[in-house]
């Protein structure tokens, strides 16, 4: 029999007191100078709350555990509202919601903006909600102008700064493909690397050659084997990440029965009694805060 799947969350949301909610982890005061809070807080002033905050049910005793969309209750506290609908979900785990799994691209930023444009925003309401310069927002408006659809679906939910787009820019269609594949491979997308693939770049492969370089078939010959040598590397690193990505799912797996283990109190009792370093040793694992490892690496 197909295993059933489990629905992640509720069908109505609910409307919660905003200073009922439990929260999942502090902000600090300095939050409310960044960047990302200003956002926030102009969009909800501007069209109102867009993205419903997600809260789970606390499993002993009353209330809900707000488990995403911490600014955005900040924002509401400031803006004096007192309740809220909220999505429930069917599980308190915070994973889906870490900001290093779902985070918003440049490409889908663009459609994004350009989906509100056709539907009839302005540029200047659009400035306003996203509390951005309007000069910002028509930047992000042109954002894959010159850019091939091929390029751009090897991309488009990748972090890639702005920078890079306009390099893109200045190599053909075929080059930009090749250059999109290689940042992939190596999981780089700094505008340093854009350019040096552009400097690697054939003069016949760019929109523009300008002056012609001078490729001495010894250039040309050290041009090659660069390039054999970064797609061997791309290989490799393609391999590599394969080979994390099951070591995590394993690690994340083993990770959540350890914490089913020993949070049955029995179990819990006799590993701590009668195999002491055993029961330290699953406790360190199931308090392994694998996001947190990754950005020390």
């Amino acid at each position: 029999m197909a295993n059933i799947i489990k629905q992640g969350f509720q069908e109505k949301l609910i409307e919660l007191g905003v200073e009922e909610l439990l929260t999942t982890k502090s902000i600090s005061i300095y939050a409310m100078k960044c960047r990302k809070y200003g956002q926030v807080l102009s969009s909800i002033r501007e069209v109102g709350l867009i993205e419903a905050p997600v809260v789970a049910p606390l499993k002993k005793g009353k209330g809900y555990l707000l488990l995403d969309g911490h600014l955005r209750i900040m924002a509401l506290k400031e803006l004096g509202v007192e309740r809220v609908s909220c999505l429930i979900s069917t599980d308190d785990e915070t994973y889906t919601y870490n900001k290093y799994i779902n985070r918003l691209s440049a490409i889908q930023e663009h459609r994004m903006i350009m989906k509100a444009i056709q539907s009839g925003v302005s540029e200047e309401k659009l400035a306003r909600a996203l509390n951005l310069d309007i000069s910002t927002i028509r930047n992000k408006k042109c954002l894959l102008e010159g850019i091939c659809p091929e390029a751009i679906e090897l991309l488009k939910d990748k972090s890639v700064p702005e920078p890079v787009f306009r390099v893109l820019k200045k190599m053909k269609a075929p080059r930009q493909i090749n250059a999109a594949m290689l940042m992939n491979d190596q999981n780089k997308f700094t505008s340093s690397y854009a350019k040096a693939l552009l400097d690697a770049t054939p003069a016949n492969q760019l929109v523009n050659k300008g002056r012609p370089k001078k490729e001495t078939p010894a250039i040309l010959a050290r041009q090659a084997r660069l390039e054999e040598e970064s797609l061997a590397l791309s290989r490799e690193i393609g391999s590599l990440k394969e080979q994390y990505g099951t070591a995590m799912i394993d690690m994340t797996s083993m990770q959540a029965y350890l914490k089913s283990l020993l949070g049955n109190e029995t179990v819990a009792k006799y590993l701590r009694e009668l195999h002491g370093p055993v029961h330290d040793k699953f406790k360190e694992i199931a308090e392994l805060d694998f996001f947190r490892l990754k950005n020390m690496a």
